[in-house]
């Protein structure tokens, strides 16, 4: 991933509870990076989780994560969480996330959710306002 694509960024610090006893960060602690980047990307579009979001008839839940560790994040450093919706489908989408310390990538994240009835166990289309939102704010429009 190549972070001018990304429009939004989100800074954290590393703090003492996500570290192991090397003080690096814990790995599954990556995906509780990239929640907080997701959301404050939808803050940032103004779709704030889930208020915006008609849970309801249909909620979104996680597909798919994959993370590729480039080199480790270290106790009290700040960290860059860029963020980006980079395909729309009709009840599915990808966030791209690149995790980055002093402009270097230390992780990449890639996340699907599908938006979906739990309790009739079926995908349901992502709302306009939802798809108009991602397009509008994007700097390189998500793939269809």
């Amino acid at each position: 991933m190549v972070n001018e694509d990304f429009r939004f960024s989100h800074q954290i610090r590393v703090r003492w509870s996500e570290v192991d006893a090397q003080g690096v960060v814990f790995n599954p602690h990556y995906l509780t990076f990239a929640d907080i980047g997701i959301t404050e990307y939808y803050r940032a579009i103004g779709m704030s989780y889930p208020d915006a979001f008609d849970v309801a008839v249909a909620d979104l839940y996680a597909k798919k994560t994959q993370i590729e560790y480039h080199a480790a994040a270290r106790y009290d450093e700040v960290l860059e969480l860029f963020v980006r919706v980079s395909r729309l489908g009709r009840s599915s989408f990808d966030f791209d996330i690149e995790v980055t310390r002093a402009e270097k990538s230390i992780a990449t994240v890639q996340l699907t959710y599908v938006h979906a009835n739990l309790e009739k166990q079926q995908s349901v289309p992502l709302t306009q306002q939802f798809r108009n939102a991602c397009i509008t704010f994007e700097k390189v429009p998500p793939k269809r």
